[in-house]
């Protein structure tokens, strides 16, 4: 049995989902880049609706324990698959995913040195139980290879 090894298998998974992952940050990447450079080299998402559309592509919205809301960027090849999964992470641990616009007025999104920045506007205080369950839920979401970023709006 020379040559057969898990690591062996396991790398040439991994090799298989990289380039699929690859095609979806290019695919993104891409979009975002023409859409800058068609709305007149405007990096604003407020400003360009190209831009922010290419971006709202990627983006999921819902409520945590404690009414805690919830942004998170994803570059994913397959959104079925990743909207599912994050919804099952949102109801195994006490929340909601909510459809696109029920939480970002809750954010403010601008460029700062040439980087998108998203801050909260509003913040909810929670307990330290509800606290618990927001860090469960946030592990949780980050061990997804899809998720790039997560928000809250926790105090």
């Amino acid at each position: 049995m020379s040559g057969h090894s898990k690591w062996s298998k396991v790398k040439h998974q991994k090799a298989t989902t990289d380039v699929v992952k690859g095609a979806a940050f290019t695919k993104a990447s891409r979009a975002i880049t023409l859409a800058v450079r068609e709305g007149g080299g405007i990096a604003d998402p407020e400003k360009n609706f190209r831009l922010r559309l290419a971006i709202e592509k990627v983006v999921y919205e819902g409520y945590g324990p404690g009414g805690v809301a919830f942004m998170i960027e994803a570059a994913t090849d397959n959104r079925n698959r990743t909207v599912s999964v994050v919804k099952n992470m949102f109801e195994r641990n006490g929340g909601t995913l909510a459809g696109p616009g029920a939480v970002s007025f809750l954010f403010t999104k601008s460029v700062e040195q040439d980087q998108m920045v998203i801050r909260s506007t509003y913040t909810v205080p929670v307990t330290e139980e509800v606290r618990d369950r927001i860090d469960a839920l946030i592990a949780d979401l980050e061990a997804l290879d899809d998720i790039q970023q997560i928000f809250t709006n926790v105090e």
